[in-house]
């Protein structure tokens, strides 16, 4: 089943020019002919419509957005920026129930702390109205570099 495929090329000097569309040519409507029925607009009606709302635990959700927030109150105590604008949290899970799981790193696995870090996240995420238990993963696969740091934080560190 090895087939041999070939490129044919051929080369020319011009094309010719597609025919233009002329008033002219145009057929014209018997002038007695009832006008054509308006088509109904598509858009009819779209404008009226409200947003689906975002469950509460998902991107756009308030829950979600309400943890995100207590997240970016957390500063990393090297870096003057928050770590989720750092880059430091790579997901957030919430469940219907109100358990929310974060996934984070650390910029490095030697930062002073290491240890106090995901405790810390873990309480703010915790007192979110609404987050009935919050736990952290700390992961350290893809490790951290500046490049997930958001456009703000490398405009605060004078990256941009």
């Amino acid at each position: 089943m090895n087939e041999e495929r070939k490129i044919m090329v051929e080369e020319v000097d011009a094309v010719e020019a597609a025919p233009r569309a002329r008033v002219e040519d145009a057929v014209a409507a018997p002038v007695d002919a009832p006008a054509p029925e308006r088509q109904r607009d598509y858009l009819s009606g779209f404008l009226a419509q409200k947003p689906e709302p975002h469950p509460a635990g998902e991107p756009g959700g308030e829950l979600y957005d309400a943890v995100i927030e207590a997240l970016k109150e957390i500063y990393d105590p090297e870096i003057p920026v928050n770590i989720y604008d750092l880059g430091l949290i790579y997901g957030v899970d919430i469940t219907a129930d109100g358990h929310a799981a974060v996934q984070m790193t650390l910029t490095t696995p030697h930062c002073p702390v290491a240890e106090s870090m995901p405790g810390e996240v873990e309480l703010r995420v915790g007192s979110v109205p609404g987050i009935g238990h919050a736990e952290v993963n700390l992961v350290w696969d893809p490790p951290w570099d500046p490049q997930k740091m958001s456009d703000d934080a490398k405009l605060e560190l004078g990256m941009l």
